[in-house]
């Protein structure tokens, strides 16, 4: 008997502009002990699908319009609000996708856990700490008593997504959802929850639902795949049967979207553009004395027109190595040369002046682009900035930019909340290409966004390179599988099919 049964759920959202299907006859189930993975892009229905299962679709303008859920005999479709309660957070739990949006950053660790179990009146206090001390540990948390009284904002990504792992097993649930719980994680710590979720799913013999967007991410610890595209499932299966067999064209399209392949052969007849030499840069700590050597003693070189993917974790010093060659992070030693000039040894003007030839993609492209300012303003800010061009030519420059990186010019007006991750990123792209320049620093581009969108944003750049004979440092931390076969190879970066890779 499986121990959830979703059958011919439908649920769509009014507004005043009308009504949007936002999930339309979908049925899967989940075993007893085993993961259902639901994958999908953004917009696909398969978030709202599971949020309907616990009552957290706002109503209006939500609604379900048809079909049941039924977990353990029990119809969740129809049951009351307080009967919902008794069950979410006890025999149902939920792991959200941010978990620094979904801790109180005003409330510690400890007293975030263990209110699960007061509220359910599962344990009296004294009892709820020693589990939650307990389940910390379990969950990988090192000196979990110290944790206990931390505040979310003293982890890391990977700790905070453990506590809210350990969260949903305190009250050791039946059915475990997973809400992409590894979107934007460093490849060894995404590996890490993966496992962690395997393990605990295996060792407590719980029933796992996983949403995710990349279909590599689930594809050694899932039992059974449920692809979903506009809100329907296209497809379902078992992991070898969708990964070796895929029927539908949208799955076969997730599984295109994967990179594979070797980086190329560097060309050392290329003249240098960039050298740094013995590059050190060193933050103080108000809490220790030793300063934090966010980039200690590191010596590379890229060559014109070549592409370089810089790889490693959180932390290794990817972000602050491109910054500082920048000069965006003033250097504690060494040195940076980009075409025979010594950044570090230029005043304001000159450096303004080679700012015009260096650019830089941020990560996050809706903390880096201004919510005030439209496309238009945005695009033509660089251009008059570096009076590339006068007020005249500014309208067929910005025009000519959107083309480039595949921007409609009806949304020249519009704000960055109107537009999607990867359109949002496109934006960014066009901002740094204003000013024509020779070398581009990318920052993690494509890290938080859907694989097929990675893919054309992957596409464009290097598209780009091409035509604009670009150098470009792409920095990344993550890792992808490759699909299309049965061993699944990793590749080393999002880059590798078309950059020389270097480990930072």
């Amino acid at each position: 008997m499986s121990l959830l049964n979703v059958n011919n759920l439908s649920v769509s959202f009014v507004t005043r502009n009308g009504t949007t299907n936002a999930v339309q006859s979908v049925s899967f189930t989940v075993e007893p002990n085993s993961i259902t993975a639901i994958i999908g892009e953004s917009g696909s229905g398969k978030s709202v699908s599971c949020y309907a299962l616990l009552g957290l679709i706002p109503q209006p303008p939500g609604r379900i319009d048809s079909g049941s859920a039924e977990f353990e005999g029990r119809d969740l479709l129809q049951l009351s609000e307080r009967e919902l309660r008794g069950i979410r957070g006890s025999d149902i739990a939920m792991i959200f996708q941010d978990p620094m949006t979904c801790l109180n950053p005003y409330m510690r660790i400890g007293e975030q856990l263990i209110e699960p179990l007061l509220v359910h009146g599962v344990a009296d206090k004294e009892t709820a700490t020693a589990r939650a001390t307990a389940l910390l540990d379990e969950v990988g948390i090192r000196n979990p008593e110290s944790a206990m009284n931390a505040y979310p904002f003293e982890f890391s990504g990977g700790m905070r997504q453990r506590v809210m792992i350990a969260m949903a097993l305190i009250t050791e649930p039946k059915l475990l959802i997973a809400d992409e719980p590894t979107t934007a994680l460093d490849v060894t710590i995404q590996a890490q929850i993966l496992q962690l979720i395997k393990s605990l799913q295996d060792k407590r013999d719980i029933g796992v639902l996983f949403i995710s967007h990349d279909l590599a991410v689930v594809s050694d610890i899932a039992d059974q795949i449920v692809v979903m595209e506009k809100g329907h499932v296209v497809e379902q299966g078992a992991p070898t049967d969708i990964f070796s067999n895929a029927q539908h064209p949208y799955t076969q399209k997730l599984l295109a979207a994967i990179p594979s392949g070797e980086p190329p052969e560097a060309d050392g007849s290329r003249a240098p553009l960039i050298t740094a030499t013995n590059l050190k840069t060193y933050f103080t700590s108000e809490n220790s004395d030793e300063p934090v050597k966010a980039v200690d003693d590191v010596s590379l070189t890229i060559n014109r027109g070549e592409v370089l993917g810089l790889v490693g974790e959180s932390g290794s010093g990817k972000s602050t190595f491109g910054r500082s060659i920048l000069r965006l992070t003033p250097i504690t030693a060494g040195s940076v040369e980009f075409d025979g000039l010594n950044v570090g040894e230029l005043d304001k003007g000159s450096l303004k002046t080679l700012r015009r030839r260096m650019q830089m993609i941020f990560q996050d492209p809706y903390a880096s682009l201004n919510p005030r300012m439209t496309v238009y303003d945005t695009l033509a800010e660089p251009l008059l900035l570096h009076k590339i061009v006068d007020r005249a030519g500014l309208d067929s420059a910005i025009k000519s930019l959107m083309d480039n990186v595949g921007l409609s010019r009806a949304f020249a007006k519009k704000y960055p909340h109107e537009f999607s991750g990867g359109q949002r990123q496109r934006i960014a792209i066009g901002r740094a290409l204003a000013t024509k320049p020779e070398f581009i620093v990318a920052d993690e581009p494509v890290s938080a966004l859907d694989v097929t969108i990675q893919a054309q944003i992957l596409d464009l750049l290097k598209d780009l390179k091409d035509e604009y004979g670009l150098t470009m440092l792409f920095q990344s931390s993550a890792s992808l599988s490759c699909g299309r076969c049965s061993q699944r190879s990793k590749s080393m970066s999002q880059t590798a099919c078309w950059a020389s890779i270097r480990i930072l």
